[in-house]
């Protein structure tokens, strides 16, 4: 029988990592990562990164070491990708046919940046009928000028709890 869950890790990419503005918690959020994504191949989970791209001159741009996915959690030979350019991972994106063509119905969503990107796909991820499991302390995202990166983090959880079942890392097994 197939597996019909997919582990997706949203942006988790070389830029996010600057150590002049480094993420909250950047090297845990890795070290989890790396636990989900091992979790997810011990059980036959897909694993999918999602790549955001920006203009010329960003980071984020195509083709630049900045834009690569971070090399701690490279994907392997089978893993999927899918690039991006807005904080929903699914609008204008193939994500949506990746996962009808593979029967998935249960994501888990990991990565950065909370109050976007991770936000924005979780909320879509619902309203598209998936069943989405969030990953608590496996995103990240950086201070902003109200909040502290811990207090939008917490937060998200929170509100996110209504679109997603909030999970600790804790309940990962590996």
């Amino acid at each position: 029988m197939a597996d019909h869950t997919a582990l997706v890790i949203i942006d988790v990419q070389r830029a996010m990592f600057d150590e002049s503005d480094p993420v909250y918690q950047g090297e845990q959020l890795l070290r989890n990562i790396q636990k989900l994504i091992g979790a997810a191949r011990d059980v036959g989970h897909r694993v999918i990164y999602i790549q955001h791209s920006e203009g010329t001159g960003s980071p984020l741009e195509r083709g630049t070491a900045g834009w690569e996915i971070h090399p701690s959690i490279a994907p392997l030979e089978g893993d999927l990708i899918v690039e991006k350019e807005t904080p929903d991972s699914f609008h204008e994106t193939n994500l949506q046919a990746i996962l009808l063509k593979f029967g998935v119905s249960k994501l888990i969503l990991t990565g950065m940046q909370t109050e976007l990107c991770v936000d924005t796909t979780c909320r879509r991820a619902f309203s598209l009928g998936y069943t989405v499991q969030l990953i608590r302390d496996a995103h990240s995202t950086w201070n902003s000028s109200v909040l502290r990166a811990e207090q939008i983090i917490e937060h998200h959880n929170s509100v996110l709890s209504i679109f997603a079942h909030v999970v600790d890392m804790a309940h990962i097994t590996r």
